[in-house]
């Protein structure tokens, strides 16, 4: 009978070969991730004199100031606009095109070369994709000459850019793949036995997709969401430019104060915007436990 150590009984040439592993990690986050956040932190609860210097001091006037903006309130509900029209469009199109892929496309390298296709567009520039929504868009533009060579409409559509309709698009032509990407992986571990089972059992399709396909994908989703909510949120030049100034998002706002050198100001924006993220994702992962469904 072999003897079982408990972790007390670890070496200490062990613990030291641990701290080894994770040392570039550790060497990477915390000079790039982790000190830039506690330099806006402190930045959030410093004084400004009005022209750039930050005056050391505790104070909270610059959370004052953005929590009892009526300006804040609208710009929170701007972005969360943006944020649920993209997640429910992108969801819905990066779910059926991995269920798709997994489930109706038979061979499987073709399978892979269609996912790979996916990311073709992936591999320009976020600017040129949006940009590239502009000559279709735009009143002049190819769906308008479309819909008014097919007598659809008499008179160019000014809501299709320079809109919200434009953000919304824009935002899920360059997202989507963070949909399709998790969700393939995710119904890709889904065993085809347990389909082929469950219509013998004379489950219909839409059974099969409630009762297995989805729960047995919500890691995918969950992963998913994550990627779009938190790029959304921290975006702001896709409304700014596909709305033509006409909207904007809470990064905007400190944006602006950056641009007039209201650092206090802009920190404290951006600290309670990464309350906000940071309050939606553990509320995505108290939903599904994805070190769990990802080690399964």
């Amino acid at each position: 009978m072999q003897p079982s150590f408990s972790p007390a009984q670890t070496s200490p040439r062990a613990n030291l070969a641990g701290w080894l592993y994770v040392s570039p990690l550790v060497l990477v986050l915390v000079p790039f991730f982790v000190a830039p956040i506690l330099v806006v932190l402190a930045a959030s609860f410093f004084a400004t004199d009005g022209f750039g210097g930050l005056t050391p001091g505790f104070t909270l006037a610059n959370y004052v100031e953005v929590l009892h903006s009526a300006l804040t309130l609208k710009l929170y509900l701007a972005t969360i606009k943006f944020t649920v029209l993209t997640w429910v469009f992108t969801l819905i199109i990066g779910f059926f095109v991995a269920y798709f892929l997994v489930f109706h496309v038979r061979n499987q390298l073709l399978a892979i070369g269609l996912f790979l296709l996916c990311t073709v567009p992936f591999w320009t520039s976020n600017i040129i994709r949006m940009i590239s929504w502009i000559p279709l868009l735009g009143k002049e533009g190819l769906i308008n000459q479309a819909l008014l060579g097919a007598g659809v409409i008499h008179q160019p559509l000014e809501v299709l850019l320079f809109s919200d309709l434009a953000v919304v698009i824009a935002y899920v032509h360059q997202l989507t793949i963070f949909m399709i990407v998790p969700i393939f992986n995710s119904m890709a571990r889904i065993d085809k036995k347990l389909i082929e089972a469950a219509i013998d059992a004379g489950a219909s399709r839409f059974d099969i997709m409630r009762l297995i396909v989805v729960p047995m994908s919500k890691s995918g989703i969950a992963l998913g969401t994550i990627f779009v909510v938190s790029i959304v949120m921290g975006d702001f030049f896709v409304v700014k430019v596909m709305s033509g100034g006409g909207s904007a998002s809470v990064v905007s706002a400190f944006y602006e104060d950056v641009g007039v050198l209201q650092y206090p100001t802009a920190a404290a924006s951006a600290v309670l915007l990464t309350l906000v993220l940071v309050a939606i994702v553990s509320l995505i992962l108290r939903t599904v436990d994805i070190r769990q469904e990802i080690t399964r």
